[in-house]
């Protein structure tokens, strides 16, 4: 390793001060903590323009270069083991593919906005490490500042020892906390709500910020399904019928029970999840636009994969998470939760019928599974896998405003044939 002595080293553990992120996990955080961060102004974003890792299985060294010095926050975590640093906000502008492959001790790293104001770098590993070393460089000579983390290979009685008492896993409670909440789309309160009287359509965006989604020829999940929501929002926007929330309206990471609460908070009429599957190559190929709602058992063995996949998206941005708040397990039972079903799967019929006349769908169009982000229990909900970006057909449409343009106009007519029904009987009921 090459001397600092003449560099001015910023220690880690010097840099957790206020402008500090705190780590999410499934560790307990206080309610100051988990307060978002202020965003700045895009100018004064610290800019990230390349990542790297030297060494091997015993000793590995990661390196951010960085255009000005930042504040960090670097923790590891076990089940599986990983190490988490916590950032202002940064702009990633690192080639595409970093992370991907990894080196030592590192199988593969991710990164980025995890919350409004505040960046993330996840960390995979191949086994037990602690953080031998961690600080900050200032710019000197014509280098960049860097940001450099130094891990080191232990026993897993050695690793779990290091850890803080609250990310022990022998000394975690057996029901997990509430995790830290990230900020979800803004709401309008409720006498806003009110006055307002239009039914509320929440558009979700699915992956966004440090969760990519799936990738295939440099396009990513999270920005083929921010567009498409957008322009869903556009549409029905214009209409003027809905009020309609989009959970992300930008590339920000937002935890899965986040989705759902605000849904329910807005006691929404209708809630749509957009995402873009890939197959691994190892099971051939696929095409074609699907429809899931919620179901007990998944309906074949892809829809249990998808399932799995997608509700792996907190671990994938860092968290651990509970399955759901102990409330809402014991609504998935009762009769508001299966009238719901009844509504999500008509809903999910009025969709395939109107889809298909414009876009091309898969040959199993409809499908259920445990997904997380369907379980609000009194709000009908649809999860849209609208192509797979693994299908070179599908990835052509994905990225094309026509198609998008098209599918898009057959959603809206789907809601307002949806919709306009259900309020109708409804309002025949009261």
């Amino acid at each position: 390793m090459a001397s600092r002595a003449k560099q001015r080293v910023l220690l880690g553990c010097a840099l957790l001060c206020a402008a500090a992120l705190p780590c999410a996990d499934s560790s307990r955080l206080s309610a100051a903590e988990s307060r978002p961060q202020p965003a700045a102004a895009a100018s004064n974003f610290p800019i990230a323009s390349a990542a790297r890792l030297a060494g091997d299985g015993k000793q590995t060294r990661f390196i951010l270069d960085i255009d000005q010095t930042v504040t960090f926050r670097a923790v590891t975590l076990a089940d599986p083991y990983r190490v988490v640093v916590d950032v202002p906000q940064v702009n990633f502008q690192l080639p595409a593919g970093t992370g991907a492959a990894g080196r030592g001790l590192v199988k593969a790293f991710r990164y980025g906005l995890v919350m409004p104001g505040g960046s993330r770098i996840v960390f995979d590993l191949t086994g037990p490490a602690k953080i031998a070393n961690s600080y900050v460089v200032e710019a000197a000579n014509g280098q960049p500042a860097r940001l450099v983390l130094e891990l080191e290979e232990v026993d897993r009685t050695a690793f779990v020892q290091s850890l803080a008492p609250e990310n022990r896993p022998d000394l975690r409670p057996a029901v997990a906390d509430a995790p830290p909440a990230t900020v979800p789309a803004a709401a309008p309160d409720t006498a806003q709500q009110k006055a307002d009287g239009r039914p509320v359509v929440v558009i979700d965006p699915g992956h966004g910020g440090i969760d990519n989604g799936t990738q295939s020829s440099g396009e990513s999940e999270k920005n083929l399904v921010l567009a498409f929501g957008r322009a869903l929002r556009d549409r029905l926007d214009k209409a003027g019928k809905y009020r309609v929330v989009m959970t992300r309206d930008d590339d920000t990471f937002i935890p899965l029970n986040d989705r759902v609460k605000v849904a329910r908070n807005l006691k929404a009429a209708l809630f749509v999840s957009i995402h873009a599957d890939a197959l691994p190559r190892a099971e051939g190929d696929a095409q074609g636009a699907t429809i899931y709602t919620l179901s007990d058992k998944a309906s074949d063995a892809e829809a249990q994969r998808l399932a799995d996949a997608e509700n792996r998206a907190d671990a994938i941005a860092g968290f651990n998470l509970a399955e759901e708040p102990t409330d809402v397990a014991d609504i998935l039972i009762d009769l508001t939760q299966r009238e719901t079903r009844t509504f999500s799967n008509r809903f999910a019929h009025v969709l395939m019928g109107e889809m298909k006349s414009t876009v091309r769908m898969h040959k199993h169009p409809l499908k259920s599974a445990g997904f997380r982000v369907l379980k609000a229990p009194d709000v009908p909900s649809v999860l849209v896998e609208i192509g797979y970006v693994s299908n070179k057909g599908d990835l052509e449409h994905l990225v094309s405003e026509g198609w998008r343009s098209k599918a898009v106009g057959s959603m809206a007519q789907a809601i307002d044939g949806f919709l306009a029904k259900r309020l109708a009987t409804a309002g025949s009921s009261n």
